[in-house]
């Protein structure tokens, strides 16, 4: 899992790596007029509150940082992603199965709910593959080449549909 993971955030990484910092912060695109900045920024939050609340078990995704700079600052987003990795490569398979509260809003206040660790990194990393399908949108309107095919897709995705 913690490979899978870390190759889905690097692929991100790649990403700003390849892209000029005007694009990156390029609020432009509609409907919804969110830069790359701004959906890389949301997904590294919310693995940053799994980070944050591991040590006591209680998990807040209500309560993310949403740092400007993140989204505003290509390099603040490569540094998060960095931090992020870290972080990432410090837990070990056998905590997967640790039990954890986590609090997030559904739309109709926060609810709390036992994950695993596992569960709740799985979540975070099919959040993280939702988003860079956003980004792919917003990267197509722009007019950038995305420096990597897979990016967006999530890995059951059928070869034949990456390819078109």
């Amino acid at each position: 899992m913690i490979l899978a993971i870390k190759q889905n955030l690097e692929r991100g990484m790649n990403l700003l790596q390849n892209i000029s910092d005007s694009n990156y912060s390029d609020n432009s695109v509609a409907p919804y007029y969110s830069s790359i900045g701004i959906h890389m920024r949301h997904v590294l939050d919310v693995f940053e509150c799994v980070f944050e609340g591991l040590p006591e078990g209680q998990i807040n995704l209500v309560n993310r940082s949403r740092n400007r700079k993140v989204e505003e600052e290509r390099q603040e987003g490569l540094n998060y992603f960095k931090q992020i990795l870290t972080k990432l490569e410090r837990l070990s398979s056998e905590d997967f199965g640790q039990l954890i509260a986590v609090t997030d809003d559904l739309g109709t206040g926060p609810v709390v709910t036992t994950y695993t660790l596992g569960a709740i990194l799985a979540q975070a990393h099919s959040h993280a593959i939702h988003h860079y399908a956003s980004i792919g949108y917003v990267i197509a309107q722009l007019g950038i080449e995305l420096p990597d095919s897979m990016f967006g897709f999530n890995p059951t995705t059928p070869k034949e549909i990456i390819q078109k």
